[in-house]
């Protein structure tokens, strides 16, 4: 007799199943009974074949076929698996609700929230005062807690609503950081409007500057409020009768309503969250549309890389205007249910000390810089102000925003190291504003990595070559980690061709954090998008999956056919004593009619005397011949204040650009016709040379792909006249090798002897490639039958040729035909067929091994067959996924030892398939992206046993 099964004993069942299948598993979802068994719990059709065993097993009956061919949820196996009556099934599904409660109070907090206000109505829901934002002023300290920003919020919200704020108008927030900056951001979503945050002036002298600085922002993105103090709304007013708009200035003191509404929700995941404007002031601004979704879905997967839980504490100084202060620390901290300890950027200018001494006092495990805020740290900070500080609890010390320079990260991690700073914390990272804030993060406690690549390769071909360690002339650039789960990113030349790692190109990406487009300025997003990519706007290259960013795309100088990298020029002249740190732009000019550049270095400095300025450009020129060996055209040492920055510290030197070629920032030197003819003539060269590369990469592309077709039909027609088997797999495979020949391609074979030749066994590769089951069927050593997806053989000229082949055909998309596939080759085993299984089920752009299928390793286990793991390396380059454009290159096909079952039950079938991994991932540099997958399986597994 069927024995009842409850929600909470089903979802244990496949929480412990999930557990067996992906052991490393690092989650922050939740198993329910609408998770997908395919897309969320990750389990082929082998996998549900053991659930079902199982289930059969608790049950204590056997259950229809059908269950697993047409269930596609917990609740589907429910429906088959209850036998209560509907009265005692509604009481399992209360209690199940009761314990989801009392489990996810703060780990699952993303479990059933769509949007930032119904998180924090489910933070207010679960924990009401706890605190969440500690706010340092300089001579207070205030707590805000989760209720109290709900309340504050709704009192804002209540007053714009009295004010006629009608639903997805926007209202731009000029405030400094404080209690007020918080209240109002998440009154204008309770209010039903899209908050636009600007940055407030430093100082009062700044704000008709200011003012007239911003107001094409506020033009463009329509604001019709604008929440300001009390000093900028004199100035502010005459904004009203430039931007027809804007209606009304309201501050602080006038922005909440003594009697509070109730308001519901009005917004939605897809609705707009924010609208994050870039931080350049000049042209067309561009606001970034971020919603709802893009946010919670960056700051799930960015919590997840990251391993953040409510224990953390978050430490930031970081601007609210900036994505990495608001998004990053405020609703990262939000969503985690971590605490956030928040000071004003002007607090960590004065004293930068305070930063490090909050870090010390608050127990922080987490916070974010710019670089510039590390270097700050390393050359403005006395032993004295140091005295007694604590930095052992930091655990991820993130750098972005800006380009990260080598030597402040080493020196930061060498000097604090006596503070208890561990290695490993420092943690370089890459974002924009066009996915949310975060795209790329390395892995905790990796720490700052570097690459060192030979110079003049680099600069001129674009190339990565690894440089020797000794080598002192070696360009040396960050690594910036993986991109997220679920996103990514692809390097690709000037015609959008993807190029091969460890090449220089622009960088693009795409996700579920990425923005749809600029507020209102259809012209700048229509360049923001190519198909569904997303240009950065960064030169970067990949290596081993990690991300390398080398310019800024605009900013990136061509002289004499090298490639010139702004930052690292300037970092080497703010070395300069008498140089100020942190403020020397470098940047090219061009001469009407003329296609080369000239180099310009600008820089401040507090002497004033002749000899001094005349020493400091003569060590300029030093510096730049000895890092570039060429000199600038141009070098202008200015007073402090005259490089131009960001808001949030940046050089601007588009603006730099700008002011000097309009004669605001110095003289140009006499006689630059003749350095302009000089470049141009050099330049020549290197244009001829890649435009050839260009001509030369097509034409290769285009032989291969006739000699492809040719040999495929005539490989056809003799396959069509010889029987199945051995012959037709002869011809097969000797095709290829003359392909491989006659297109240049090398192939080097190593572990050959692994093969145990004359015998049965299963082979299992990696897949990276559509070229890969090519090269293999030119490689290996005897016939094998592939298992290829079903969809090929609807294919009416493939059918034929890989029927006589001996290919197996799966299915992947229905579980009961998979299952009766595999039957299929179980009988091909017992007749003597060798099956070759591309582990992974499919192949992607990106590098890295994804997760395996079960079939190969439960067939092995249950014949007792060896497994020999085979790793290519290669040919993704050769062609991606998604790409239609091969090139030429060496395939590296690596048989490792075989690996057998120790038994044949489902537990044997999983250890042998882990021990495969290892073999192919100690073998393959490429990173682990089953780690990605099973990451978003861990608090699915916690609540589950939670339940139980």
């Amino acid at each position: 007799m069927q024995t009842a099964i409850s929600p909470e004993s089903l979802i244990n069942i496949i929480s412990q199943l999930i557990t067996e299948l992906h052991p490393n598993a690092v989650n922050n979802q939740e198993i329910n009974l609408d998770s997908s068994l395919d897309r969320d719990l990750g389990l082929d059709s082998l996998a549900r074949m053991e659930l079902l065993t199982r289930l059969e097993k608790r049950c204590g009956s056997r259950l229809p076929e059908k269950v697993l061919a047409y269930a596609e949820t917990p609740r589907d196996l429910l429906r088959h698996l209850t036998t209560t009556t509907k009265d005692n099934f509604a009481g399992s599904a209360g209690d199940e609700d009761h314990q989801v409660k009392q489990g996810e109070r703060i780990e699952a907090g993303f479990a059933k929230t769509d949007t930032l206000l119904s998180m924090l109505e489910q933070q207010v829901r679960l924990q009401p005062d706890t605190e969440h934002i500690t706010l340092l002023e300089e001579d207070r300290q205030t707590s805000i807690t989760y209720a109290r920003l709900q309340h504050q919020a709704i009192r804002v919200a209540s007053n714009l609503r009295r004010l006629q704020l009608d639903a997805r108008e926007t209202v731009a927030i000029m405030l400094p950081t404080g209690e007020d900056y918080f209240y109002s951001f998440m009154g204008i979503l309770y209010g039903g409007g899209i908050p636009v945050p600007l940055y407030p002036p430093a100082r009062p002298t700044q704000i008709e500057e200011h003012i007239r600085r911003h107001r094409k922002i506020i033009s463009n993105a329509r604001a019709s409020i604008l929440i300001t103090i009390p000093e900028v709304r004199p100035v502010a007013r005459l904004l009203m009768g430039q931007v027809p708009e804007l209606k009304r200035i309201l501050t602080v003191d006038e922005l909440y309503d003594d009697q509070p509404e109730n308001i519901p929700l009005q917004c939605k995941s897809g609705d707009i969250a924010f609208l994050q404007y870039t931080s350049g002031s000049t042209g067309d601004p561009k606001g970034v549309v971020l919603t709802h979704e893009n946010l919670l879905t960056n700051i799930r997967t960015m919590g997840q890389v990251c391993g953040v839980t409510p224990k953390d504490v978050f430490i930031s100084w970081l601007p609210l205007y900036h994505d990495m202060g608001l998004i990053g620390a405020w609703f990262g901290s939000l969503c985690h249910g971590c605490r956030l300890v928040v000071m004003s950027p002007l607090s960590f200018l004065a004293r930068p000390v305070r930063w490090l001494q909050a870090i010390d006092r608050f127990g922080g495990t987490l916070s974010a810089s710019p670089n510039f805020g590390y270097e700050l740290c390393n050359t403005r900070l006395d032993e004295a102000d140091l005295e007694g500080l604590d930095l052992h609890t930091w655990r991820m010390a993130f750098n972005g925003a800006e380009p990260v320079i080598p030597d402040t990260m080493r020196r930061f991690q060498q000097r604090f190291k006596k503070y208890g700073l561990q290695t490993g914390v420092l943690a370089p990272v890459y974002g924009l504003a066009e996915t949310s804030v975060g795209l790329a993060f390395p892995d905790p406690g990796s720490g700052a990595k570097t690459d060192k690549v030979v110079r003049e390769t680099f600069v001129s071909t674009g190339k990565a070559e690894p440089a020797e360690y000794q080598d002192e002339t070696a360009l040396e650039f960050v690594c910036c980690g993986k991109p997220l789960p679920a996103h990514q990113v692809r390097i690709v030349d000037d015609q959008g061709r993807e190029l091969p790692e460890r090449r220089e190109g622009r960088l693009q990406f795409k996700g579920p954090s990425s923005t749809s487009g600029y507020f209102r300025n259809a012209s700048e997003s229509s360049k923001l998008f190519v198909g569904e990519w997303l240009n950065s706007g960064d030169l970067a290259y990949i290596a081993a999956g990690d991300i390398y960013i080398t310019s800024r795309q605009k900013d990136i100088i061509i002289r004499g056919g090298r490639n010139i990298y702004p930052h690292e020029l300037e970092e080497a002249v703010n070395s300069i004593p008498g140089i100020r740190k942190g403020c020397t732009a470098v940047f090219a000019i061009t001469s009407e009619g003329e296609a080369s550049e000239q180099l310009v270095v600008l820089t401040e400095t507090r002497k004033i005397e002749e000899n001094d300025i005349a020493n400091l450009r003569r060590q300029i020129n030093t510096v730049s011949m000895d890092l570039l060996t060429i000199a600038p055209d141009h070098v202008v040492i200015a007073p402090p204040g005259t490089v131009l920055k960001t808001s949030s510290g940046k050089i601007r030197r588009s603006a730099c650009k700008n002011m000097y070629e309009r004669g605001l920032l110095g003289r140009p030197k006499a006689a630059v016709w003749l350095q302009l003819i000089r470049m141009g003539l050099a330049s020549i060269k290197p244009l001829l040379r890649r435009l050839g590369e260009r001509l030369v990469a097509a034409s290769y592309a285009g032989y291969c792909w006739f000699l492809m077709v040719v040999t495929g039909v005539l490989v056809w027609c003799g396959l069509m006249v010889l029987p199945s088997g051995v012959k037709s797999w002869k011809l097969a495979s000797g095709a290829v090798k003359l392909l491989c020949r006659l297109t240049g391609i090398r192939v080097k074979l190593t572990g050959t002897e692994n093969i145990p030749l004359g015998s049965q066994y299963i082979l299992v590769s990696n897949h990276m490639s559509y070229l890969d089951s090519i090269i293999l069927t030119g490689t290996l050593p005897e016939p094998c039958s592939f298992v290829a997806k079903a969809e090929l053989a609807k294919n009416p000229f493939l059918k034929p040729a890989l029927d006589k082949l001996e290919v197996f055909f799966v299915e992947r998309f229905d579980a009961g035909k998979g299952v009766e596939d595999t039957r299929k080759i179980d009988e091909g085993v017992q007749e003597g067929k060798k099956p070759l299984f591309f582990a992974e089920g499919t192949l992607q752009r990106m590098p890295g091994l994804l997760p395996f299928q079960m079939g190969a390793f439960v067939l092995a286990s249950r014949k007792q067959l060896p497994v020999v793991p085979i790793i290519l390396q290669g040919t993704r380059n050769m062609l991606r996924g998604d790409s239609w454009f091969p090139r030429r290159g060496l395939v590296h096909v690596n048989f490792a030892p075989s690996c057998r079952a120790e038994g044949e039950q489902w537990d044997d079938a999983v250890a042998l398939r882990n021990r495969v991994r290892e073999e192919m991932l100690v073998r393959l540099d490429e990173p682990d992206l089953a780690g990605e997958f099973t990451s978003l399986l861990q608090m699915m597994i916690k609540t589950s046993e939670k339940q139980d």
